[in-house]
């Protein structure tokens, strides 16, 4: 099963399954390292069901959304579709359907683990950046919770700190900074025999 198939079948449970996997601290914490503004422009990248757009909107933001699965982007549109600042765009992570400086801030909550090749599309979200502009991701350390890639179709089981920091530094960010949130993902396998407790990582960089 490829990961847009996985996000296609789960979209209408995602609200659920999310609340169970990782609380709203990890959306406040990423919304608050970013210090947004209203009238700002950001992008959600894998914004899926729309965990960081509900945050970004309650601020004043105008909200690009992005996703793979328009099953997902489905869902978010009937949430928050009546709102005037939100547009959602179907995309794909090395080639998102966004012009180039673009956009104040991007986020990227719980995506880089699910794409094919993390340096790149860390690049490819470089380019709609404004000169300026900022990145946060927050996503999962480094773990061994095997059955989440068998399982969830994650790509990667999470990633080391270091490597973060050195994608970000050589898409060209400054001011790179990576520190845990102070939260955890957890997660139960399929026959409840086997049980997930990550940390998570927050990661910042400035264009």
């Amino acid at each position: 099963m490829s990961s847009l198939q996985y996000f296609d079948d789960v979209a209408t449970q995602w609200d659920k399954m999310r609340t169970d996997f990782f609380s709203e601290a990890v959306r406040i914490k990423a919304i608050q390292t970013a210090n947004v503004k209203p009238g700002h422009i950001a992008a959600d990248i894998g914004a899926g069901t729309g965990f960081i757009t509900e945050g970004l909107i309650k601020y004043g933001v105008q909200v690009m959304a992005i996703d793979q699965s328009q099953k997902m982007l489905n869902v978010l549109q009937q949430k928050f579709g009546s709102r005037g600042n939100i547009s959602i765009h179907q995309g794909e992570s090395q080639n998102l359907p966004l012009e180039d400086q673009s956009v104040d801030f991007a986020f990227a909550n719980m995506y880089l683990h699910h794409v094919e090749n993390p340096p790149l599309s860390i690049k490819e979200i470089s380019r709609i950046l404004k000169p300026g502009g900022k990145l946060i991701i927050t996503d999962l350390d480094l773990h061994d919770f095997d059955f989440l890639l068998k399982e969830h179709n994650d790509r990667w089981p999470g990633f080391e700190r270091e490597s973060i920091k050195e994608w970000l530094l050589n898409a060209g960010f400054t001011a790179v900074n990576v520190d845990c949130v102070n939260q955890r993902c957890k997660a139960s396998s399929s026959g409840g025999l086997k049980h997930a407790d990550i940390s998570i990582f927050i990661a910042s960089g400035v264009k």
